[in-house]
């Protein structure tokens, strides 16, 4: 018997740009940009620098407003949306920020706890049993929980940083190049972080990063930001086989050719 059923629909797009413009003066940096996250992907935003790639982060996730076009996130339009209506929807989604933005007079737990007294009615003994839970999450050991970010590592700033962004359960993290400046080693750990985020939570993940192996291990699906325009979208198997001059020049370099390499190795 044949099997008549129509496929299940694709759930709707997290994240919907369109027509997207940003002008700082007379320098345009965005002019039309579109793109789309889909619902349970791995999604990155790659360029070169200056490309504005942090700036549009910055708009989807309503730091900045951008001079025309439409944003929508979790289904809503955000451009020129205000505070109060904003609120909801900022609880929605974390925010792992480059350098972690981690307030360095309080220890770990206390920076999560500080998320969680904001915007929950927990008891304090919740709220550290909770950020407990998000510490252990990101791969920290228990003892973390009481150290000032001064006393960890780079890379466990970072993971501390992903704690906090994960502290209100959401359905959408943002990551700000998550493996800046660390050595291999951590990088490969934070690779293997994000999997697990993903698989583990079923979350919807964006990241902005240079870092072409981790493009390689995590991502679903990658969009080329250049000439204020997104010029390419695609797993990174079609991105290394684009003919386009700003695709190419990004992934066929020395690092380029090396993260393909370790890529297939790893196959």
């Amino acid at each position: 018997m044949i099997n008549s059923a129509a496929p299940a629909p694709r759930p709707p797009d997290v994240i919907e740009v369109r027509g997207l413009s940003t002008r700082f003066g007379a320098a345009v940096v965005h002019e039309s940009v579109d793109l789309n996250v889909r619902t349970g992907e791995i999604f990155a935003l790659v360029g070169g620098s200056g490309s504005g790639k942090s700036t549009l982060l910055r708009e989807i996730i309503l730091l900045q407003r951008p001079a025309s076009g439409s944003i929508r996130v979790l289904g809503q339009e955000i451009v020129g949306l205000s505070d109060e209506r904003a609120l909801p929807l900022r609880r929605r989604w974390g925010v792992m920020f480059e350098r972690g933005a981690l307030f360095s007079e309080l220890t770990v737990t206390e920076n999560v706890c500080m998320v969680l007294g904001e915007h929950t009615d927990l008891s304090p003994r919740l709220m550290r049993e909770v950020a407990a839970v998000k510490i252990a999450l990101t791969g920290l050991p228990a003892d973390a929980g009481a150290k000032y970010p001064s006393e960890l590592s780079g890379g466990m700033r970072k993971r501390a940083s992903l704690a906090r962004a994960l502290a209100l359960d959401p359905e959408l993290l943002f990551l700000d190049e998550p493996t800046a400046g660390l050595d291999p080693l951590s990088a490969s750990g934070i690779d293997e972080l994000v999997l697990g985020l993903r698989k583990g939570l079923g979350l919807t993940i964006m990241m902005v990063t240079h870092d072409l192996d981790l493009l390689w291990r995590t991502a679903d699906r990658v969009a080329v930001l250049g000439h204020g325009r997104i010029v390419s979208v695609g797993t990174m198997s079609e991105l290394s086989h684009s003919g386009h001059p700003l695709v190419r020049q990004y992934f066929h370099g020395p690092r380029g050719r090396a993260a393909l390499e370790q890529a297939w190795n790893q196959k």
